[in-house]
C-alpha cells in the first residue's frame, strides 16, 4: 500500500496546513468522510463512468452527519475531482499522524475480552501514558478470544497482558 501512502501524503499535508487553526474540528470531519469513503458500494458508485463528480459529492455530503463546514466541502470536492475518493481513508490516517506528531501524542488501541467502564479506562490511561511516556488517544476494541486481560498496541509497540498470551508463553515453555 505504499502507493496509497504516496498519493495520500500531499493531501494530508495540505489539509494539515490549511486547518492549523482548528485541527480538532478538521480531524472530526476527516474521520467521518474517511468512514464514508471506505464503503465499497460508494466506491463502486463513484467509479461508474455515467456518474458525475457533482453526484458523487452530493451522495457523500448527504451521508455525512450534519452539515459539513466549508473547508470540508472544498476538500471533498478536490478529492473527488482528482479521482482520489478511495484514498480518503489513508489521507485521514496520515492527517491523524501529523496531528499526533504536533501534539506529542499517539493513537493506542486497547483490545479487551470484556467491556471497560469509563472509570477503569481513565485509570488505565494514566498507567499506559506513564508506561509509554506520551499522551495517548485511546480506543477500545472487544476481542473475546483474549480470554481475559488486555492487549495494548501503540504504533509498533505492543503490551500484551492477556490470558491468551500467558497461556501461549506457558505452552512454549512446556514444549521447549
Amino acid at each position: 500500500m505504499a502507493e496509497l501512502a504516496t498519493i495520500a501524503r500531499p493531501y494530508a499535508e495540505a489539509l494539515f496546513k490549511a486547518s492549523s487553526s482548528d485541527l480538532n474540528g478538521a480531524a472530526v470531519w476527516v474521520e467521518e468522510l474517511s468512514t464514508i469513503a471506505a464503503n465499497p458500494q460508494l466506491l463502486q458508485f463513484a467509479e461508474n463512468p455515467n456518474v458525475t463528480v457533482a453526484q458523487v459529492f452530493e451522495v457523500v455530503a448527504g451521508v455525512a452527519h450534519g452539515a459539513l463546514p466549508e473547508m470540508a466541502k472544498n476538500f471533498l470536492k478536490t478529492v473527488i475531482d482528482n479521482g482520489r475518493l478511495s484514498v480518503l481513508p489513508e489521507i485521514a490516517t496520515q492527517f491523524r499522524a501529523l496531528k499526533n506528531a504536533q501534539s506529542g501524542s499517539s493513537d493506542a488501541v486497547i483490545y479487551s475480552a470484556f467491556d471497560i467502564d469509563s472509570a477503569a479506562l481513565a485509570e488505565l490511561a494514566v498507567t499506559l501514558e506513564k508506561r509509554f511516556n506520551r499522551k495517548l488517544n485511546l480506543s477500545v476494541e472487544l476481542q473475546p478470544d483474549l480470554i481475559g486481560g488486555i492487549r495494548v498496541v501503540v504504533g509498533d509497540e505492543v503490551l500484551d497482558s492477556s490470558v491468551k498470551a500467558r497461556l501461549e508463553q506457558m505452552k512454549v515453555a512446556l514444549t521447549a
